[in-house]
């Protein structure tokens, strides 16, 4: 999973992702002593919510493939000898998808309409993949074909808004808001900032930036997790907790904050939620570093695990 640019707006990426980010962040309020009344609280959650919900339909759920690209000539179409066997909508032969290095570049076959944005493809076109902030999308009809980056392979994201995944999504479950899983925590900042590899859920590594972790108190115990920065000050946390597997999520849950110039950051636990991977097995998402793995704190608050479980290829 990573988070791009898509059709025109900022959406999360694994490196998903990236995302968003078609995931939306937490921690927008400033923080200061006080905290905001039950009512404020309550409102700021709900409506959040609404955004992250709406956001995540648009950008995972209609995902129905994750096809990996070989290198050289791949065949596409929804004939069952293809390559790459896209959905029943697109026509048997829709052309071919060249891998050389890190460059795809599709052809599209004679006499199929094919498009890139509103324009017709009519000939062999190099495709910008989701690392990039504009990656471009295909279209035939209702389905999408976009390139995507996971490690080091390349795979084209197919989505389908008809399609089983989407069709059969069965919505999102959240905890009841409680006010006291938002805490406020100090960042530590490492000597420098560091660039680590982490295993996603299809077992590649991809590459993410942390600078420090951040030390709260959360039910009375001592909590250190290690967020990822995304951007100047805005942090991404990609953890699990003693709930994960039951209550929530196998994998992970991810939550975002921003960082204050004092250090202090503010993490609503109302506000943690699944990543794509819980509902949808063509997406890869980050596995939580060990030390953000844990074992004693159970967060009974944000997103509950989805009803229906879906396998994760790789979960260390």
């Amino acid at each position: 999973m990573r988070w791009r640019r898509r059709a025109g707006r900022m959406v999360m990426v694994t490196a998903g992702l990236l995302g968003l980010a078609a995931c939306t962040g937490a921690g927008d309020r400033a923080v200061d002593d006080t905290p905001p009344t039950a009512e404020v609280h309550r409102a700021e959650v709900e409506a959040w919510r609404v955004r992250h919900e709406t956001s995540y339909r648009a950008e995972y759920v209609t995902i129905a493939g994750l096809l990996p690209l070989r290198a050289g000539a791949n065949t596409a179409g929804s004939a069952p000898g293809s390559d790459l066997v896209l959905p029943a909508a697109v026509p048997a032969t829709l052309g071919r998808f060249d891998l050389t290095d890190d460059r795809v570049r599709f052809t599209p076959a004679p006499g199929v309409d094919v498009r890139l944005g509103d324009q017709p493809v009519t000939g062999p076109v190099d495709l910008r993949d989701d690392a990039t902030e504009a990656p471009d999308e295909l279209t035939v009809g209702d389905v999408s074909l976009v390139a995507h980056v996971s490690g080091t392979a390349r795979m084209l994201r197919v989505r389908d808004p008809h399609g089983p995944w989407a069709t059969g999504f069965r919505g999102f479950s959240w905890f009841p808001i409680d006010m006291q899983y938002r805490v406020v925590g100090h960042f530590t900042p490492d000597d420098e900032p560091q660039r680590v590899k982490i295993p996603n859920t299809f077992g590649d590594l991809d590459e993410f930036r942390t600078e420090g972790v951040v030390e709260f108190t959360l039910l009375g115990e001592t909590v250190r997790l290690r967020p990822f920065t995304t951007r100047p000050n805005r942090l991404w946390f990609v953890f699990r907790d003693a709930s994960s597997g039951a209550e929530t999520y196998e994998a992970a849950r991810f939550l975002y904050a921003d960082l204050q110039p004092d250090g202090r950051v503010v993490l609503d636990f109302n506000m943690a939620y699944n990543p794509p991977c819980a509902f949808n097995p063509y997406t890869t998402c980050p596995i939580p570093m060990r030390e953000n793995r844990l074992s004693s704190a159970r967060i009974l608050a944000g997103e509950r695990a989805y009803p229906v479980k879906v396998e994760v290829r790789y979960l260390e």
